[in-house]
């Protein structure tokens, strides 16, 4: 490995990578597929979906991203030779992926008061409750799918995660259509049908996901099943750095639910959210394969730091980054070339007024995401990196003091102008490109060579 060219260090990281693109492309698939059948339902209830997605996404994040952090413990696990410690790190993220689904459930009757406090108009309220109340049940099967494909993603055997995510697909898909529409003597439900349809995937990828984690050479291997008893001390450790990992992603999010909801209240408040869904939907097709590149490069510093070669996990990070930035270039070309290609996937006649708003906004935005996707790339990759060593405090704190000055803030102070949706999304550029700078300057500082998550 030492010896590596460069493209023989590309093709090892896109080896482990190649499963996991597709595997997040089925997941963006899906929500796609969610906010394309909403979109035909009505715009209305699109734009309700993405003021829904970025509020219920902030304590999902939590949740499902401290459960995903299974990943680390496992890929040091098994580069420092204690494989027998994986399943036993693998129950620990099972126990809090219900404690923290569970609580989410618990917000269910405090909804109607959250969005009325939001503020968007009374029709648009209706829709964000049905939505919000139904997607809600979905927080424990999404933890239990993010826990199996962690494990799994830790080991390198990332080929078994499209699989599960697969089967999350085609039910999520079946389902939409059935329950939003109201086929096979199931009455229409409306943007609550596709809350549920989303729970019932999220169940399906579940179940597949633990019948392959307790095959019997799992057991012999990593004691997937015996290990299940409580352990208070890696439990803290899991608390320690997987939670601070998923505060990252709630963090994130949070801002970015702010900021969903300050473009909910400017002027063009409707056609601004529907737009920012659009756009957010057609960015996913860029970001999520290189998050399955980032991924990548965290399992591969995980356990190179396990085996204490941290030069390898360095050189992992950097090749890491150009397979994504050659991947994530070529499609931002597309949202420059043929925007209305995109547009044509939400395209509705019910409210033609709407539509017509929708139409002259979403051209711009997509040229914005086009100049900053490059630097989130970095983002992904240098993020990942640092919490494949155990850096996660670090990246919390960026999550926490970067995006309210950068993006929030500036978006909130130009609502009332013309032109507020392009102000805002013009702050996001920023944000996202001194973000990346920040995490570059942490990863070249070295410091996350010496950490580790299970000794220490």
């Amino acid at each position: 490995m030492e010896s590596f060219s460069r493209r023989q260090r590309w093709a090892a990281i896109f080896k482990l990578a190649w499963p996991l693109i597709i595997a997040n492309g089925f997941w963006n698939l899906q929500l796609t597929i969610d906010r394309v059948i909403l979109g035909q339902y009505s715009t209305e209830a699109l734009g309700a979906a993405m003021a829904v997605s970025g509020i219920f996404w902030t304590p999902l994040a939590l949740v499902q991203q401290t459960s995903a952090y299974l990943m680390t413990f496992v890929a040091q696990y098994l580069g420092a030779k204690e494989e027998h410690m994986i399943g036993r790190a693998f129950w620990q993220s099972i126990y809090l992926g219900i404690f923290g689904g569970a609580l989410m459930i618990l917000t269910i009757p405090f909804s109607e008061d959250l969005f009325q406090f939001i503020g968007h108009s009374p029709s648009l309220q209706k829709l964000e409750v049905e939505y919000f109340d139904s997607l809600t049940y979905s927080a424990i099967p999404t933890a239990f799918v993010a826990a199996s494909s962690a494990f799994f993603t830790g080991l390198g055997r990332t080929k078994l995660i499209m699989v599960i995510n697969c089967v999350g697909l085609v039910v999520n898909a079946i389902l939409n259509y059935i329950l939003i529409f109201g086929y096979a003597g199931i009455p229409s439900m409306g943007i609550a049908g596709a809350g549920y349809a989303t729970t019932a995937a999220g169940w399906a990828s579940a179940l597949v996901g633990f019948a392959l984690v307790f095959q019997n050479k799992n057991e012999v291997l990593y004691r997937v099943r015996s290990g299940w008893a409580w352990s208070w001390d890696l439990l803290k450790r899991y608390i320690r750095f997987g939670v601070p990992s998923g505060m990252q992603w709630a963090l994130e999010g949070l801002a970015f639910t702010a900021f969903l909801v300050v473009l909910g209240r400017t002027a063009a408040g409707e056609a601004a959210l529907a737009s920012s869904g659009i756009v957010t939907t057609v960015m996913m097709l860029a970001v999520l394969p290189a998050l399955g590149v980032a991924q990548a490069v965290s399992v591969e510093v995980g356990r190179y730091l396990g085996e204490k070669r941290p030069d390898l996990a360095e050189a992992a990070t950097w090749s890491g980054l150009q397979v994504c930035a050659m991947y994530i270039m070529a499609i931002a070309s597309t949202f420059l070339i043929m925007p209305g290609f995109y547009l044509s996937w939400f395209e509705n006649s019910g409210n033609i007024e709407l539509w017509s708003e929708v139409v002259k906004i979403v051209p711009v935005l997509l040229m914005l995401v086009a100049v900053f996707i490059g630097f989130d790339s970095m983002n992904l990759c240098f993020s990942f990196a640092l919490k494949g060593a155990g850096d996660t405090k670090f990246v919390t704190y960026v999550a926490l003091a970067m995006p309210w000055p950068l993006m929030v803030l500036p978006s909130w102070l130009a609502r009332n102008e013309p032109n507020a949706v392009y102000f805002a999304w013009g702050a996001a550029s920023v944000y996202i490109i001194l973000q990346a700078l920040v995490f570059l300057h942490r990863f070249r500082g070295g410091a996350w060579k010496s950490m580790s998550v299970i000794h220490g």
